[in-house]
């Protein structure tokens, strides 16, 4: 859908030419040093936990002891499973081209990107099939174009112009600037217009730009729907970031997207703690030099039982929500709730390996000759799935080919609720093999959007997750991962021109 993406030489590609990747900025200058915090808690070993590691080594240098604390796998919402020979993704599976962090991580890690394997795609309302791409690209614009009118173009342009905004923020980071919560971190990208879009729906921001109910319902909700589970009704920043994930040249790494967060914490030579964590509280010691100097005390479960450990700054890259984790924060003043208000969203990703029922979508060809990989679907009452998908291995074999829709493969259905073993028959003739996930894999995106979390929990204790509640994905994980580490960093050293400063342009005018 996305190959009309208009390409500007603009500041993104300035960015996206190197330029922001001229290598860290130079450490702290030599008398801070002395006074670098010795030992750091990470809590979570996703994308967003394992990318802090990595920046605030960065950010501390080689003195600083790393501890990320892990209960699960390290990945967290990305994680693959294997089904006969292959390994295929569970969770996250797309990243943009423009995601320049996820860029560089699998540059420094060395980490292919995964072989492509081209895709079609259709949408489904619940009965038939309203639209099947083609194998010609002039008959599905001229499709389009009957149906919809300028509307997919002007699309292209109205995400565009929004990512060329985003793209503010890695200038931002590359020169060690770091904002103090996700309000301010969004408003140096796009000002009071990206506020605007966090308090509006996706539907009356599209209408206010022209776009027709039409056109919402059958292209931008199916889009929604597979990235998020929920319909136009979600706030319009985290639906542009939606969009944008409907573009060209999408990529994903090879051997599954979760090697990226082995790596990070691999680079970062951090110490991997595989327990939970139950509990935060302050700690106030007496210092040298006689004034008080305060510590966290993290407690945590692992296998060999529970344990306690001081730690001058703690990060937390789990999300504190109800049925995501059960943190309990004492001795705070003002208290610091275990559970911030709102809810994440269940979405249950169902690998199914078996036989696709044609009739389930309506089809009448012989199911030889359905190409499609992709299977959006209308926010209509017919369809209880939010999409469909034929997954290709983690890893693309030099001789691989994607089976037939005739012949039994793997499927990936995502849906709000469980499977029942009537919708199973539905959509398959026949299968061996069925591997259900329930993911609570991003927030319920409601307006108005509720107080959204505070980057800064107490002084040095951090919270990287309250991102999501702007835009959940890898790569603002990874914004987040730099902006709290840079946060961590200027908070320590007092370096308040770097904290909440907007005047990046001005003063990069001024060194020209």
């Amino acid at each position: 859908m996305g190959t009309m993406a208009l390409h500007t030489l603009s500041l993104r590609a300035l960015l996206v030419l190197g330029l922001w990747h001229t290598g860290r900025r130079s450490l702290a200058s030599a008398p801070e040093l002395q006074n670098q915090p010795k030992k750091i808690a990470v809590v979570g070993a996703g994308i967003g936990g394992t990318a802090a590691a990595y920046y605030l080594r960065q950010e501390f240098g080689t003195g600083v002891k790393i501890d990320v604390f892990e209960s699960g796998l390290v990945g967290g919402r990305l994680a693959s499973v294997k089904i006969k020979d292959y390994e295929y993704e569970m969770g996250g599976s797309v990243i943009h081209p423009l995601n320049l962090h996820m860029k560089h991580f699998v540059e420094i890690l060395g980490i292919p990107p995964r072989k492509d394997v081209p895709s079609k795609m259709a949408i489904f309302d619940g009965k038939e099939l309203m639209f099947e791409e083609s194998d010609w690209y002039i008959i599905n614009f001229i499709r389009m174009l009957w149906r919809y009118g300028f509307n997919l173009l002007r699309m292209q342009v109205w995400v565009e112009s929004i990512l060329d905004k985003f793209m503010r923020i890695y200038q931002y980071q590359q020169y060690g600037y770091s904002f103090s919560s996700v309000e301010r971190l969004v408003h140096a990208m796009g000002s009071d217009s990206f506020l605007t879009l966090m308090n509006q729906t996706l539907e009356e921001t599209m209408m206010g730009e022209g776009f027709s109910q039409v056109f919402l319902n059958d292209i931008v909700a199916p889009i929604t729907r597979v990235n998020y589970g929920q319909s136009v009704r979600i706030n319009a920043f985290v639906g542009a970031v939606a969009l944008a994930g409907a573009d060209s040249g999408l990529w994903a790494v090879d051997g599954g997207n979760k090697r990226v967060c082995s790596g990070l914490l691999y680079h970062s030579k951090s110490e991997l703690i595989p327990a939970r964590v139950t509990s935060i509280s302050i700690k106030v010691r007496p210092s040298k030099t006689g004034a008080t100097a305060s510590f966290y005390e993290v407690s945590y479960v692992g296998e060999s039982g529970s344990a306690h450990s001081l730690y001058d700054v703690v990060v937390i890259a789990t999300p504190l929500h109800q049925g995501m984790s059960d943190i309990t924060f004492s001795g705070f003043s003002p208290p610091i709730p275990s559970h911030f208000p709102g809810r994440y969203h269940q979405t249950v990703s169902t690998l199914v390996h078996g036989l696709l029922n044609m009739s389930y979508l309506g089809a009448t060809g012989p199911a030889s000759a359905f190409k499609v990989s992709e299977v959006l679907t209308t926010d209509s009452n017919g369809s209880f799935i939010s999409s469909l998908s034929s997954l290709d291995p983690v890893h693309i074999p030099e001789d691989y080919k994607r089976p037939p829709s005739n012949e039994t493969k793997v499927w990936k259905v995502f849906s709000s609720q469980p499977l029942s073993q009537e919708q199973l028959q539905n959509i398959f003739l026949s299968w061996d093999s069925v591997t259900e996930n329930r993911w609570l894999a991003y927030p319920e995106y409601r307006l108005p959007s509720r107080q959204i979390p505070p980057f800064i929990l107490h002084n040095h204790l951090y919270y990287l997750s309250a991102v999501e509640w702007a835009a959940s994905a890898m790569e603002m994980s990874a914004i987040s991962a730099r902006n709290v580490a840079l946060l961590a960093h200027n908070r320590w050293h007092e370096q308040d021109g770097k904290i909440d400063q907007e005047d990046l342009q001005t003063r990069l005018r001024g060194e020209l």
